[in-house]
């Protein structure tokens, strides 16, 4: 074993002595060291559900007919009013099955939902994180038409970002949701798979959707999607430089409370925990002394490595571990909230009404099971974590190309801290106007929502009292941050007679 190869296992020794002791928590066994424990542990972080995801399989039936796309148009039950002048007929609710052209055996579920405003609103493609949680998550708890009732009957949501564009919802990576294989090949470890596999996916929809070819075309999503949003967004963009296909009317991307630049954000853990009195000086001062180390093997990591890539997930995770060890029971999602059960949030009407005999035969899934987030997908993603998706970034906000962050104040997992940070350092041309310009009020409805810094394609906002998921917290600042944002207008002298969004 040469130097090199020693270094991961340095850095893991070299790590233990500043971790605070367990007995400083009443419940160390809420988060284990141990490495596959641990990263059960971190499912429920960032995956919000755990759940086993079957990968081999019986293929739909429908599935066997249409080797390309299978959709089918949705006709459920929806009580409430529809908010719009379009008759639930009119409105185009699907469903659908894509077999990915460059895999082995792969079939990837989307819901497609049609604008409840004009077919010529904006197409938005939303991406849950995990890595390895299916996008229904936010679909019934976050910004999709509807939400689930107690009763599990659907009710129309007012603030579904429906109303305001097309949009898409994906399980993906292969192996997430209702998405799978029936060959282990089709599992994805890094960000070229993910985003080669949804390019594939776009084209296909776009084939079977011209009509939407010619509407703006937005990249949204949150958590890990700091990850996958950036990558898709280079590869379309690449795709479309190269007319490798259908030209897609790409036009921005927006991350919310994601995670993109590792090596900046988990150096504000512990500074963002101090600063909201989850530790005290003390504790942030010794948590601090992890940083460097993490910071080095986030660079040993670089863009190809595996067994160091592996290393700093667990020595950089040590620093959000030692918090949690210190914090006690908080929701890591909403520090304001206490975590209630197993997984912080009770999301198990989603499931139920997943898994209901008659919602699989409307949506084409035959017998294959829901589950929510899959450890396999998470685990075989590990080594991904620590790459830093903010390089490729510049070179498409210097096309034009526009990227909002956004993030609520109460996330510690993926603070508005750490994504303040690597968006305030991103060298790009405009720089350092950004840098220089000021953080002004949100303002919707004529009260102040958060805080915004924007200059040309750049633009970052913390949204006020909101946790980890934003449409969720605040779905009537999310609604309208993406109407404005689609149109250019986030800023408040930009936005004079457009604060209501209903």
């Amino acid at each position: 074993m040469n130097a090199r190869s020693l270094t991961p296992v340095l850095l893991f020794l070299s790590i233990s002595s500043l971790l605070p002791s367990s007995s400083q928590n009443p419940n160390p066994k809420n988060y284990p060291r141990s490495s596959r424990r641990f990263a059960e542990a971190l499912i429920r972080d960032l995956n919000l559900i755990p759940g086993i995801q079957e990968i081999d399989g019986q293929i739909p039936e429908n599935d066997q007919r249409n080797p390309r796309l299978v959709e089918k148009k949705l006709n459920l039950d929806i009580l409430g009013d529809i908010g719009s002048g379009i008759s639930i007929q009119e409105l185009g609710h699907h469903a659908g099955y894509y077999s990915l052209n460059h895999t082995h055996a792969a079939r990837m579920f989307y819901f497609f939902f049609e604008s409840r405003g004009s077919s010529s609103d904006p197409l938005v493609l939303w991406l849950t994180g995990g890595p390895g949680c299916s996008s229904e998550l936010a679909l019934f708890y976050e910004n999709g038409p509807f939400t689930i009732a107690d009763n599990l009957s659907l009710v129309w949501n007012d603030y579904g970002w429906d109303k305001a564009s097309n949009i898409i919802y994906v399980d993906q990576p292969t192996g997430t949701g209702f998405s799978y294989s029936k060959d282990l090949r089709d599992l994805r470890f890094n960000e070229k798979g993910v985003s080669n596999d949804l390019y594939d996916f776009l084209q296909a929809f776009f084939e079977a959707h011209p009509k939407f070819l010619k509407n703006e075309f937005y990249i949204t999503g949150e958590s890990y999607a700091g990850h996958y949003i950036p990558a898709v967004a280079e590869r379309v963009h690449r795709g479309n430089k190269g007319k490798e296909g259908l030209k897609i009317n790409l036009k921005g991307f927006a991350i919310g409370n994601g995670l993109t630049n590792p090596s900046i954000q988990y150096g504000a853990y512990a500074d963002f925990a101090y600063s909201m009195g989850l530790i005290g000086e003390a504790a942030h001062d010794k948590i601090s002394k992890i940083y460097p180390i993490c910071e080095l093997g986030i660079k040993l990591c670089g863009s190809s490595g595996v067994i160091t890539c592996a290393a700093s997930y667990v020595l950089c995770n040590s620093i959000f571990t030692s918090i949690l060890l210190l914090a006690g029971n908080i929701n890591y999602y909403d520090i304001r909230k206490k975590c209630e059960g197993e997984l912080c949030y009770d999301f198990s009407n989603m499931d139920k009404f997943l898994n209901q005999k008659d919602v699989r035969a409307a949506l084409g899934v035959s017998d294959r099971k829901f589950v929510s987030c899959s450890p396999l997908v998470y685990e075989v993603m590990i080594t991904d974590w620590m790459k830093n998706l903010e390089v490729g970034i510049p070179a498409l906000i210097e096309d034009g190309i526009k990227l909002l962050i956004y993030a609520g104040e109460y996330d510690l997992i993926c603070n508005w801290l750490g994504n303040f940070r690597w968006v305030d350092s991103m060298e790009w041309s405009g720089h350092q106007v950004y840098s220089e310009t000021p953080m002004l009020p949100f303002i919707v409805d004529g009260e102040e929502a958060g805080q915004l810094k924007t200059y040309g394609p750049l633009s970052f906002l913390k949204v006020y009292n909101a946790g980890h998921m934003v449409p969720m917290d605040q779905p009537k600042v999310a609604l309208d941050m993406l109407k404005r944002w689609t149109k250019g207008s986030l800023s408040e002298e930009d936005n004079v007679g457009l604060v209501s969004v209903i």
